[in-house]
């Protein structure tokens, strides 16, 4: 873990050992997106995403679900490279501006505030240096929910 950033570098990442098949960033499945999270020096981390056909939803536009999943995969992949691994207990999406198919993207998801098991985190899509959509998360360690669960 570095200092001044508190990322951790445990060598092969956390969420590709947590969740080998995730459709997000998962390296298993032949289908996923294959998102390669980068962290960055501020605590944030970052991925590309193509915006590709495959994905539309009305004419030209990427499809809203699927920028729920980019988004939330920003922030779960946030909490990875903090050491932490956590569920999706809330999630709020605001869509701001149309994403357009056939231009690239870029997602960033960063921790707003933790309280241990708890996280908020919030994520942004941008598109042409413009943010297409916005998201807040509550988040809570899997070890924690699974204690919750019974």
């Amino acid at each position: 873990m570095t200092p001044e950033s508190g990322i951790h570098d445990p060598g092969p990442s956390l969420g590709k050992r947590a969740h080998p098949n995730c459709i997000a960033c998962g390296t298993e499945r032949e289908s996923g997106f294959h998102l390669e999270f980068h962290a960055l020096e501020d605590g944030s981390v970052e991925a590309e995403f193509a915006c590709e056909s495959e994905y539309q939803g009305y004419p030209d536009m990427l499809h809203g679900g699927v920028i729920t999943l980019l988004l939330d995969g920003a922030m779960t992949n946030c909490l990875f490279v903090h050491g932490h691994e956590g569920v999706t207990g809330e999630l709020k999406v605001r869509f701001r501006n149309p994403v357009t198919i056939g231009r690239p993207s870029r997602i960033r998801g960063w921790i707003e505030r933790e309280l241990p098991p708890f996280y908020r985190l919030k994520a942004e899509l941008l598109q042409d240096g413009q943010v297409k959509a916005r998201a807040t998360g509550k988040f809570v360690t899997r070890t924690a929910s699974r204690m919750n669960a019974g």
